[in-house]
């Protein structure tokens, strides 16, 4: 039974490239983990490139035109498909770095639009999705609350690649948080 009160001490950003959006259909074609504490010092990271079945891969990328602004990402994608790493080696690797980092402790994912990534984990990697908790830390939920309350607008270079997505992600929130000490008033 998950103690509801716990405090955690750490969080596993997490961000996943996709052939698209349906976690039921969709491939995992990269993922970037890194486990920062909360003042965002990285303790671990990892990334890989996920090796899938080409011919799916162009077949779901063709169906998705997310990917048609992205010709570089997705040639560098097709191109790395056989040289990546199977999936279920990726999650053990995962699940490695987590029990070393969080120990019993499940773990709080983050990133933006997280909610998304983790169907993701859940449909193509249940073993790690068993080691996280069922809060998550939505970077995305800040930009709307920052966009729509306070008019603030963080400019992010987006790459579409795992790992500059995170550091990304970390840098948004951040701001947000920079931004609430800069402007906050006594009263608050």
């Amino acid at each position: 039974m998950i103690d509801k009160n716990s405090i955690p001490t750490k969080i596993l950003w997490v961000d996943l490239e996709m052939t698209g959006l349906d976690a039921q259909q969709d491939l995992i074609l990269e993922i970037a983990a890194e486990i920062t504490d909360f003042d965002f010092k990285t303790l671990a990271s990892y990334e890989a490139m996920v090796k899938q079945p080409k011919d799916t891969v162009v077949k779901r990328m063709q169906a998705n035109i997310w990917w048609k602004d992205y010709p570089e990402n997705r040639d560098a994608f097709v191109n790395n498909l056989e040289t990546g790493k199977p999936l279920v080696q990726v999650e053990k690797e995962i699940i490695t770095i987590l029990d070393a980092q969080f120990g019993d402790e499940l773990a709080v994912l983050g990133g933006n639009s997280i909610y998304n990534d983790r169907q993701f984990i859940k449909q193509w990697m249940p073993a790690l999705d068993l080691k996280l908790h069922y809060r998550m830390l939505d970077v995305s939920s800040f930009k709307i609350l920052m966009q729509g309350k306070h008019g603030e607008v963080f400019e992010k270079n987006s790459t579409h690649r795992a790992f500059d997505d995170i550091q990304a992600s970390i840098a948004e929130l951040q701001s947000y948080l920079d931004w609430f000490k800069k402007n906050a008033t006594q009263d608050s």
